[in-house]
């Protein structure tokens, strides 16, 4: 098996449910997710796979989310614990994918599906509560190992065992833990409007860098 190919690790999905944590609290969410051997992947997303909070999570440009398989080495030896499958909420956990290496605007053949790689992952608290490693939140975000949102460009099926495939690397070159970087530190305009410049880039990301960038310049101005 060559070294560097791109692979699924696993494929889940998972309908928002009702889950609580060990102190009891409960929790509507769709970050549990199961393994399947094929499901169809629409504009959407993943038929039998949905999220409770549709302000933050799920529409057209966030409808595949995939995770690098890499972490969960570190993030269990950092919790002292495994992680449950797709701990994370993605789709997707897959190898040799890395958010140093991945673009925004790269575009990948799944089985019969071409996804096309939108923004960063933003991470909320449901994977502490989840998890019930209440470090990962701010790991996440401190080390950029967010995994990223994809929209889809063809529908088709996909299955546990098919290939990954680059279709076209976008020529900016824009890797998404860069994009983590600039997100999360929010001090850096001219990075930020690089970012911004490129075509492929989620709208919820353009909309919110755009009014940071004029906060920073306001803030220069004055």
């Amino acid at each position: 098996m060559e070294k560097n190919i791109a692979m699924i690790h696993t494929l889940a999905i998972g309908m928002p449910k009702e889950l609580h944590d060990s102190n009891g609290r409960s929790m509507i969410t769709g970050i549990e997710k199961g393994k399947v051997q094929e499901v169809y992947l629409s504009t959407r997303g993943f038929e039998g796979d949905d999220v409770a909070d549709k302000k933050h999570h799920g529409g057209p440009d966030r409808a595949v989310c995939l995770y690098p398989a890499e972490h969960y080495i570190q993030w269990e030896q950092e919790t002292g614990k495994p992680l449950p499958t797709a701990a994370f909420g993605e789709n997707l956990t897959v190898t040799n994918m890395l958010e140093v290496d991945i673009c925004i605007g790269d575009i990948y053949k799944i089985g019969d599906a071409v996804i096309q790689i939108t923004q960063g992952r933003v991470p909320c608290s449901t994977i502490d509560k989840y998890t019930e490693a209440n470090i990962l939140l701010k790991r996440l975000i401190e080390t950029g190992y967010t995994g990223y949102l994809a929209r889809v460009l063809e529908e088709g099926k996909i299955c546990a065992d098919s290939k990954i495939e680059l279709v076209e690397k976008d020529p900016a070159r824009v890797s998404v833990l860069h994009c983590n970087e600039v997100y999360f530190k929010n001090e850096d305009a001219l990075a930020m409007k690089r970012i911004q410049a490129v075509d492929a880039l989620a709208e919820d990301w353009k909309q919110k860098l755009e009014k940071r960038i004029q906060l920073l310049q306001s803030k220069v101005i004055n």
